[in-house]
């Protein structure tokens, strides 16, 4: 390649030692590519510093190469990680990458769907948060998946069990010795419900029935904000209703790092009095005092799912509605190391 000049596909794939044919498919998403050479093309791209030619593959298959992405709130730090590892994958497939948020207001699901339908964007990527609100319907959908919990007959789906691991954490904090566990994201109210509360909230049920232990609706607090605010907000609500607690399952990690900050207020020793857990894994987790233990999820693994499935969607590729649940864990963390010994507000 002469000194100064952009580097080609060929270029690339002299340097991979695979077929211009393979790196197309690489950048593409067009055809599975074994992981192995995927990541010899992609080494390549990088050190070549390769760009496709985005407007030049649109007028060819009259499309723009750009996607559209769009979550109810990108201020979270859970929003903001996932919206990194999307736009991540987007670009090893040679997608541009249009940013949106909805702020749960169906209008602008509507208008995003309407943009994706005049083809100026290929396809979207949507995450909304409630069935019952959502602009999704019908069957005159263009290319779209759905993330998150809300899911649609008749389009792909990305996700995790939800359910599965709010009930693992509830078993975890029973396990070291939790009894009285309160829930901040989800309560009976329907006024904040979403589907993930509702999930979470099932799964944490589920857990407390096999247990034994009684449902105590005191001890759930639902917030419209899943932010360390919302978190400062919701445990001070837990708190004002005098009843005692002895551990704080949150559903975000935003929600239980602004726990953390007003049990620290208020004198209560975590883990030692009371057990804090989240939900996510964001970076923050790692980094509260004392780090949080929280469910893990597979961010790389979610954001390849949805492109690889809007990608299929794009190009019409045949098939049925698939349903992708991407893996989580529990991370354990000093926040649940030590035995609890109950926390009473009025004691």
């Amino acid at each position: 390649m002469a000194q100064g000049a952009r580097a080609t596909m060929r270029d690339v794939a002299s340097l991979a030692g695979v077929s211009a044919k393979t790196v197309s498919n690489v950048v593409t998403g067009a055809v599975p590519v074994r992981e192995d050479t995927r990541e010899r093309v992609e080494a390549a791209m990088r050190k070549l510093d390769f760009v496709p030619n985005l407007s030049a593959r649109g007028l060819r298959n009259g499309r723009s190469g750009v996607i559209a992405v769009a979550l109810p709130f990108l201020a979270t730090s859970f929003s903001s990680e996932l919206m990194h590892r999307i736009v991540e994958a987007a670009h090893r497939r040679g997608l541009a990458v249009h940013i949106e948020e909805t702020g749960a207001d169906p209008g602008r699901e509507r208008e995003l769907l309407s943009r994706a339908r005049a083809h100026l964007v290929d396809g979207l990527i949507l995450n909304p948060i409630r069935l019952e609100d959502s602009s999704v319907g019908g069957d005159d959908l263009p290319p779209v998946v759905l993330i998150g919990e809300v899911e649609y007959r008749s389009t792909d789906h990305v996700g995790i069990d939800s359910v599965a691991g709010a009930a693992e954490m509830t078993r975890h904090v029973l396990s070291r010795g939790a009894r009285r566990i309160a829930v901040l994201g989800a309560d009976d109210e329907n006024t904040f419900a979403t589907a993930t509360s509702r999930l979470r909230l099932q799964g944490v049920r589920r857990a407390l029935g096999e247990a034994g232990i009684p449902l105590d609706p005191r001890l759930e607090v639902n917030h419209p904000d899943w932010t360390m605010t919302g978190g400062v907000t919701a445990t001070e609500t837990l708190l004002g209703r005098g009843v005692a607690f002895d551990a704080i399952i949150a559903f975000t990690d935003s929600l239980a790092t602004g726990a953390l900050h007003v049990l620290r207020r208020h004198g209560i020793d975590v883990p030692a009095q009371v057990l804090v857990t989240g939900f996510d894994d964001v970076e923050v987790s790692r980094y509260t005092s004392p780090p949080l233990t929280t469910v893990a999820i597979d961010l790389p693994a979610f954001a390849d799912a949805a492109v690889d499935r809007l990608v299929a969607r794009i190009d019409d590729r045949p098939g049925p509605v698939q349903s992708v649940t991407v893996p989580h864990r529990l991370v354990l963390r000093e926040s649940t190391d030590a035995a609890p010994r109950g926390h009473h507000p009025q004691s």
